[in-house]
């Protein structure tokens, strides 16, 4: 039997969490400190939102940290993190990462 998707309740009808789709794009966020996550990234007027994140504790790469673009390696050690939310003024670069390859995660 699969989980319903909505429930009504007093004539309101609520929509299960792990139905919604996820929002924003996929990235790779390197905040100042050396904190370097990836998740879905989403920015507000001086905040930078970052869902489903994993904090990436070791690149695994031998040619920098754009290597993960297109998903993480057999050294990669990620860390989930949850919401992560930043100052923008935190926040260094992003880099859009092949979502198909990320999807793992």
């Amino acid at each position: 039997m699969t989980a319903p998707q909505t429930i009504k309740i007093d004539n309101i009808e609520y929509v299960r969490a792990d139905a919604q789709p996820l929002t924003g794009d996929m990235k790779i966020v390197a905040l100042d400190r050396g904190f370097v996550f990836v998740g879905r990234v989403a920015f507000t007027d001086d905040s930078v939102v970052i869902t489903n994140a994993k904090n990436i504790r070791k690149w695994g790469t031998t040619k920098g940290l754009g290597e993960l673009v297109d998903g993480p390696l057999s050294g990669t050690i990620l860390d989930a993190a949850g919401t992560v939310i930043a100052p923008k003024r935190a926040m260094i670069f992003t880099l859009t990462v092949d979502e198909q390859k990320w999807k793992t995660i």
